[in-house]
């Protein structure tokens, strides 16, 4: 039965419906604005936002950019939202600097605004964050891949697979974890590609998906043929990753690490598709979104952050069924239990 009223509920999300809340809590609405309708995470999140807004009597309108770095329909998304009179907006942005002057003009209207899976740039231009800690996540795979690579670690060849040229926070910070991690001095934290150790191949743009993945390894290759470690920024990126190396006989050749925990990718890692991937928990990020901005709504409290950081941590896991020592990690097994999508 809920398994039913969940696939309804995306159903309608997908076509715009809107779900009404109980007459006690009419006046309490949100929207969530994710980057794309497609990825699984996004799903997922819809999933969550909605399931906790029905719990709550909120009422929820969705919304989505065209492709990652449309930024121009998000901003379409939060002036329908103000226009509405929504209480809040569950955020992930597509470009964290360009949307600044947006969320503000929301905020300014009285509107909470949440961050999901993505800090905007500077943090504290949303009103609070809800967030897998992505430098973490980058920063397990980077210590299993250099664990798992062993001596032959210090003669690796890497390519790095990132978003786009806007840089978006969780791309900057999955990147730059990644590199931290394998034990390369990333110079600037805050920006990829500017790092000159020679085991960088180099960065390209994925556009976090499958088909962005294929020509960027392809590229990749192109500038060495002996690349042996990839890091992409997710999931589909990965599995194009290794789509393409199997085009050129070398997918048993190159060690992929990612970052998702979709079940897909958790599958992937279980059949040697991607070595190790950092599982976050999307449906948890809008679940606690969706109460905060009713929170807010009931009382004007704002969530705080965990302690220690400037957001709210919900959490990431390493998943691999090869296990490096001195590096925490679950097994597809748990994963897959865990996983979403």
């Amino acid at each position: 039965m809920k398994k039913t009223i969940v696939s309804a509920a995306l159903g309608a999300l997908a076509l715009g419906v809107v779900f009404s809340a109980p007459a006690q809590a009419a006046d309490v609405s949100a929207c969530l604005i994710t980057k794309t309708e497609s990825n699984p995470f996004f799903v997922k999140m819809k999933e969550g936002a909605t399931a906790k807004a029905q719990e709550l009597g909120v009422t929820l309108k969705a919304y989505a950019g065209k492709a990652e770095g449309d930024n121009e329909s998000q901003v379409a998304a939060i002036e329908t939202c103000i226009a509405d009179g929504a209480k809040g907006i569950l955020l992930v942005a597509t470009d964290t600097k360009a949307i600044v002057p947006t969320v503000k003009k929301a905020r300014d209207a009285g509107l909470v605004v949440i961050a999901l899976d993505t800090q905007l740039d500077p943090p504290e231009s949303a009103d609070a964050t809800f967030a897998t800690d992505n430098f973490l996540a980058g920063t397990l795979i980077g210590k299993w891949a250099a664990g798992t690579l062993g001596d032959k670690a210090k003669d690796a060849k890497i390519g790095l697979l990132d978003i786009n040229a806007s840089q978006p926070s969780v791309d900057v910070q999955r990147d730059q974890g990644f590199l931290t991690g394998f034990g390369i001095d990333v110079k600037d934290v805050k920006k990829n590609g500017d790092e000159d150790d020679p085991r960088i191949v180099g960065n390209e743009y994925s556009n976090a998906s499958e088909e962005g993945a294929r020509t960027a390894v392809e590229n990749l290759l192109q500038k060495d043929s002996d690349l042996n470690v990839v890091y992409t920024i997710n999931e589909p990126a990965a599995a194009g990753a290794y789509e393409a190396l199997k085009a050129v006989g070398k997918e048993k050749d190159v060690l992929i690490v990612s970052v998702d925990g979709g079940c897909p990718g958790v599958k992937n890692v279980a059949e040697g598709v991607i070595g190790a991937t950092s599982q976050q928990y999307p449906l948890m990020m809008a679940a606690l979104g969706v109460e905060a901005i009713k929170k807010f709504a009931d009382t004007g409290e704002l969530p705080k952050p965990t302690e220690g950081k400037n957001f709210f941590d919900t959490g990431v896991s390493l998943v691999t069924d090869k296990p490096v020592a001195g590096v925490e990690s679950i097994d597809t097994k748990t994963g897959t239990d865990k996983c979403w999508g």
